[in-house]
């Protein structure tokens, strides 16, 4: 897949996730929220929780599944970014969690997983 296409893929999932989470009763609040330490794609409301969503996609299960896809380094930034979201946004004392939203798609449809709390 060229950078373009998956590029794209991944912008597709994000609206796709989007439209999951808000089915499922979250408020998105931010998208592609961006630090120089790097980017959260979703942030949304739960309840009294503010939810910082990871979002993986796959065209196959080949190389494992999206889920699966966050490295030890990668959990770290997130939490990194999180941590700069929440003082740059005056919510420090803010319940926050980490959720992971995997996308496998197959053709045109999207098959959805959401792990909660993820990290």
């Amino acid at each position: 897949m060229t950078p373009r296409n998956r590029r794209r893929q991944g912008s597709d999932g994000e609206v796709l996730a989007c439209e999951y989470l808000a089915l499922q009763g979250l408020q998105i609040v931010e998208r592609n929220f961006r630090s120089h330490r790097g980017e959260i794609d979703i942030v949304a409301r739960e309840g009294e929780y503010l939810v910082f969503c990871e979002v993986k996609c796959r065209e196959s299960d080949e190389c494992g599944q999206p889920e699966h896809a966050l490295t030890p380094g990668k959990v770290r930034q997130i939490r990194t970014v999180a941590e700069g979201y929440m003082v740059r946004r005056g919510l420090r004392e803010q319940a926050c969690r980490f959720d992971v939203v995997a996308i496998r798609f197959s053709g045109a449809r999207g098959i959805v997983n959401h792990v909660r709390d993820a990290f």
